[in-house]
């Protein structure tokens, strides 16, 4: 016997009552809230009016050593712009950077390390102290660094500094050529390298410590289930969740280094800008960075001078902008990132 099916109506969905429909609810914000919201509008716009007015400053100031040098301004490894007109930051930015490279390779596993013992090892009330004690040290003047690098470490860690040679000379960094013109280890990059690490552990320190303990619970909890160690759980879950919130520390961290000018200009022993100084020597004294060669000579120079110390600073400023950037991009498209925004 057939059965013939019939369609049925799809039942319809119960809807609100009638005349009962959602009622938008509206924050009128008060006369404080909204002082207090234009306060803080205001202040990041600030940020970046006072950033275009530098680099349009810069960009007006500098626009003559350009003409003059053309793109070789980019190349020539010789630095003297009031006699020729063949200048170049090739002449300073090696030594800048050596400096900046000296100084991550110290402050990053250190800062790494700090980091991770605060978040994961530190008692309560040693973690308290020791977050003070990074803050603290993120405060103290550039300066102040400067004067302990001058009179208290360089003269114990020329010791340091002859022993490296002697024993790790087959290492392109640590070999020490006494046919330089600078037969000393004083005043030499890799000691204002390690000054100017001092000043980048606090940020790495802090930035790091901030991401580590953003690790989620249940992904601890989970490794400690399988049987995991504490230091298996930090390399299984803490250190990957925390991976691009490092690196972007690290980046930072790089671009203060980069602009460090106080502490390079104390210690480094400033050499003349031929661009004969091997970068590979960081002990032999001697050496030119950006930052130092503008804080000893913009108020020497003439108007040529200070044009073509203000395109080095232009520079700096450009790369220092594209650092910072790339390390805010690299922190938001992480995991670490994600979670902090959320």
């Amino acid at each position: 016997m057939a059965v013939k099916l019939t369609p049925q109506a799809p039942s319809a969905q119960p809807g609100p009552p009638e005349g009962d429909t959602p009622r938008t609810i509206v924050s009128r914000s008060s006369g404080s809230d909204k002082i207090f919201r234009g306060v803080l509008r205001s202040a990041g716009m600030a940020v970046l009016v006072i950033n275009a007015l530098i680099l349009i400053f810069l960009i007006l100031r500098s626009l003559s050593a350009f003409q003059r040098a053309g793109f070789g301004f980019f190349t020539t490894r010789s630095f003297f712009p009031e006699t020729s007109s063949q200048f170049g930051i090739a002449a300073l930015l090696p030594g800048s950077a050596e400096i900046a490279v000296v100084a991550l390779l110290i402050a990053v596993p250190t800062g790494i390390g700090i980091a991770l013992f605060i978040s994961e090892y530190a008692p309560p009330a040693l973690r308290g102290a020791m977050i003070a004690v990074i803050d603290l040290m993120a405060a103290i003047p550039s300066v102040i660094y400067a004067l302990w690098g001058l009179f208290f470490l360089m003269p114990r860690i020329l010791g340091f500094d002859q022993w490296l040679s002697h024993h790790l000379a087959f290492i392109p960094v640590f070999r020490f050529s006494k046919t330089n013109f600078v037969s000393n280890y004083a005043g030499a990059p890799f000691i204002a390298g390690v000054v100017v690490s001092l000043m980048v552990i606090p940020i790495i320190t802090s930035l790091s410590r901030q991401v580590f303990s953003q690790a989620p619970q249940g992904e601890r909890e989970a490794a400690y289930a399988l049987g995991s160690t504490k230091w298996g759980m930090i390399r299984t879950v803490v250190l990957p969740f925390g991976r691009g919130g490092v690196i972007g520390a690290s980046m930072l961290g790089l671009g203060r280094a980069l602009g460090e000018t106080i502490a390079v200009t104390f210690i480094l022993t400033p050499i003349d800008n031929t661009g004969t100084f091997n970068i590979i020597h960081a002990l032999e004294g001697g050496g030119n960075t950006i930052t130092a060669e503008i804080a000893n000579f913009i108020f020497q120079y003439d108007p040529k001078g200070k044009a073509a110390l203000l395109a080095c600073g232009l520079v700096l400023f450009a790369s220092t902008l594209i650092v910072n950037s790339v390390a805010s991009v690299i922190v938001s498209r992480s995991r670490s990132g994600a979670a902090t925004q959320d």
